[in-house]
């Protein structure tokens, strides 16, 4: 349990600016103390200043645990995807604990992450994926791991944001809005959403999400309208810039045929 005690410093009755710095400090250590970090704290921008701002260092907060809820599974996939191709390298992998057998490695090679910069693990129940998650926050070897787990309850989130903070692994929870629990350790939690896509030529246009922010500690929650474009989320184009009603049908996300090439490395949990 960390020390809450915080001497106020006698300099606090000083000067504006000695006052400015030394408010600046208490925030620094409430910050680590909440599992965000302190000064120098490492953060993954989006690039969208709107979604950034929503943030209290600028940009999604590392080393800590994520929660990410799909209303669809496409799209909270492919979300995730794409936040774990940004922090995955070939030198330090991201791990996937997997529970079907529906994971596909040219789907997720369309968000940027590539099979070489994965490591699949599958587990077949919910307390073999949280052993295996757990266990894998651990190892400062990987750069982020993502766990298919569903219903799990305070304490058991809890377990996984520890093991995020004292390795710097950065954890994400990929899960059901049907099956979430209503209590969570996590620093964010997201509900991701597809919604129509545009285009002005006839076809089918970019995928197209829904990211709500529903909880993010220091910052403040919201919802943007965003894309896939190229290879990076970009604002919506088109004339649909407010943020639409979630709705029962909507564009699928797009999955690409299946090419030659080897797929992600696999372990299985039994």
């Amino acid at each position: 349990m960390p020390d809450l005690s915080m001497p106020i410093p006698q300099s606090f009755e000083a000067s504006s600016p000695d006052r400015a710095a030394v408010l600046a400090d208490l925030r620094a250590r409430i910050r680590g103390l909440e599992g965000l970090g302190g000064e120098g704290a490492r953060v993954l921008p989006f690039g969208l200043p709107d979604l950034d701002g929503a943030f209290p260092a600028g940009g999604l907060p590392l080393g800590c645990l994520h929660e990410v809820a799909g209303e669809e599974p496409g799209a909270g996939t492919a979300f995730a995807a794409h936040l774990l191709a940004r922090l995955a390298s070939t030198a330090a992998p991201a791990l996937w604990v997997v529970r079907g057998r529906d994971l596909h490695a040219a789907g997720l090679a369309a968000y940027g992450l590539t099979p070489d910069r994965l490591i699949a693990v599958r587990a077949t129940r919910d307390a073999d994926a949280l052993w295996a998650m757990e266990e894998a926050l651990r190892c400062k070897r990987l750069s982020a791991v993502l766990g298919e787990v569903g219903g799990l309850d305070l304490t058991a989130s809890r377990r996984l944001q520890l093991a995020a903070e004292s390795s710097g692994v950065t954890g994400f929870l990929l899960q059901s809005t049907a099956r979430r629990s209503a209590a969570s350790a996590a620093v964010t939690r997201w509900r991701i959403a597809p919604a129509p896509s545009w285009t002005a030529e006839p076809g089918v246009g970019d995928p197209r999400w829904r990211a709500e922010l529903e909880r993010c500690r220091g910052g403040r929650p919201g919802a943007w309208l965003v894309e896939w474009c190229d290879g990076a989320l970009v604002p919506t184009k088109g004339p649909e810039r407010a943020i639409p009603a979630p709705a029962s049908t909507s564009t699928p996300v797009r999955r690409p045929v299946p090419v030659g090439g080897h797929g992600p490395s696999w372990a299985e949990v039994a």
